[in-house]
């Protein structure tokens, strides 16, 4: 019974996370050449940015989409925690703290 559970909790279990192929974070054939991508955890504190596409998959995904970390959202870096995590972002006119690892999750190209 408990094997069962374990083998469905394994990381990348999920319906197509084991398929997915690495892609690089801004594709050549994008419009905007000139447009650093990068993740939302090397943001600088009070940067804007738009997000771009997630890398995550499966209840994380779910969830950073269920909180607006929708493609094209606009995302302020507000501040970070006295050892580096979380951080606090402000996405629409609410605050977000988010972590870390779930942060380098996100792509994001600065606006200007």
């Amino acid at each position: 019974m408990f094997d069962r559970f374990r083998k469905h909790n394994r990381r990348g279990a999920g319906p197509d996370c084991g398929k997915r192929e690495k892609r690089a974070c801004c594709p050549s054939e994008s419009i905007m050449h000139t447009q650093e991508c990068r993740v939302l955890s090397r943001v600088p504190q009070g940067c804007r940015c738009r997000i771009r596409g997630h890398k995550s998959c499966g209840a994380i995904r779910r969830r950073l989409l269920d909180m607006g970390f929708v493609t094209n959202a606009e995302v302020e870096m507000v501040r970070t925690a006295t050892l580096g995590d979380p951080i606090e972002l402000r996405l629409g006119n609410y605050y977000v703290a988010l972590r870390k690892r779930e942060a380098e999750l996100i792509e994001v190209t600065e606006t200007a």
